[in-house]
């Protein structure tokens, strides 16, 4: 068995110093090509690995990226921590997700066990009762520490900090625009309660397209459904008591159970009514119609919200400055909205 080594033992068995060791093992320029080569295969002739946590107390990074998210029954969260863990991974960064369970106690417990020492900054999306509360003190508390935040999807303006979103408003906008255009009359809206603030302005564009494209705006046609699965399922006695040809929905979970109803009901889709969620996530595709969707790209916002972190834990600028990236959603149509 190879015996473990140090810098140290690779600097005394060739006679340099541990700092020529360090740098030949990074590839730097600064150490000619013989010793960088001899070096090289000296640890790797001893399968030599480096201290990772000895690295991180020095330069007081952990090299770990705490991540959370509210659920993990919405694909869309799945895609967008897949995304980070791609890029953090690239960079030598590890991960370490949690799950809120859109708790406000979970969110905040989650936080605090993190924030003592084992991740260099947050990527997360607030859970609905941290929103319902309108409460992020736990948020500001961290980034008063100087650890970087990053918030993707659910956000707040009460927290500076780097943020990732889609243009929500404009896609729920140009989704009820493609359902127009084909010709729908009568479009529901299947949302949450409005202090989620992605449905809230998924809500904005609903009620903007509409108004612009001169169609009646019928409050009885926005159907509130809690953002966490129940059984009793409202959406059937919404059906019996409304005439609509089309609905859109803030979330894929939505769209389907939206589906299954009107199938059960006899109605055709997309002949009778057309439906269009939010996410684009595995349902989407595999559903019978498959449901046109409104693609939220949540490896692209993953990828998005680490670059941002890293590049913040990175920094050696003393002035912080922070933005808001907005990635643009597309449409995907499928069997849905097309006949």
């Amino acid at each position: 068995m190879k015996k473990k080594i140090t810098l140290k033992h690779i600097a005394k068995e060739l006679d340099v110093s541990i700092s020529t060791v360090s740098k030949a093992l990074k590839n730097s320029e600064e150490i000619g090509r013989d010793t960088k080569e001899k070096i090289q295969a000296i640890a790797k002739l001893y399968n030599y690995r480096p201290n990772n946590i000895a690295i991180s107390l020095k330069n007081k990074r952990t090299k770990n990226i705490g991540v959370i998210i509210p659920d993990i029954v919405h694909h869309f969260f799945t895609t967008v921590f897949r995304g980070i863990e791609k890029y953090a991974n690239e960079k030598g960064y590890n991960v370490i997700v949690c799950v809120s369970d859109e708790s406000f106690d979970k969110e905040v417990i989650n936080m605090e066990m993190l924030a003592n020492g084992s991740i260099d900054g947050f990527i997360m999306a607030l859970s609905a009762e941290t929103q319902m509360k309108n409460d992020f003190n736990h948020l500001k508390e961290v980034t008063e520490q100087g650890i970087p935040l990053v918030l993707f999807d659910r956000i707040t303006d009460d927290v500076i900090c780097d943020k990732v979103i889609i243009n929500d408003e404009e896609a729920a906008y140009n989704a009820v625009k493609k359902l127009i255009e084909s010709g729908k009359k009568r479009i529901a809206l299947f949302t949450t309660e409005n202090y989620l603030g992605v449905s809230s302005k998924r809500a904005d564009g609903y009620f903007r397209a509409l108004k612009d494209h001169k169609l009646e705006t019928d409050e009885n046609l926005v159907l509130e459904l809690p953002f966490q699965f129940e059984k009793e399922d409202k959406s059937e006695a919404f059906f019996e008591r409304y005439s609509f040809d089309a609905v859109l929905c803030v979330n894929e979970i939505f769209a389907i159970r939206a589906m299954r109803t009107a199938q059960r009901m006899g109605i055709k889709i997309p002949q009778e009514l057309a439906i269009i969620g939010f996410t684009d996530g595995i349902l989407s595709k595999l559903s019978s119609p498959s449901l046109t969707a409104v693609a939220q790209h949540g490896n692209r916002m993953g990828e998005i919200a680490a670059q941002m972190l890293i590049e913040k834990v990175e920094s050696d600028q003393e002035r912080e400055s922070f933005r808001t990236e907005i990635i643009e959603a597309t449409i995907i149509e499928r069997e849905s909205t097309i006949h």
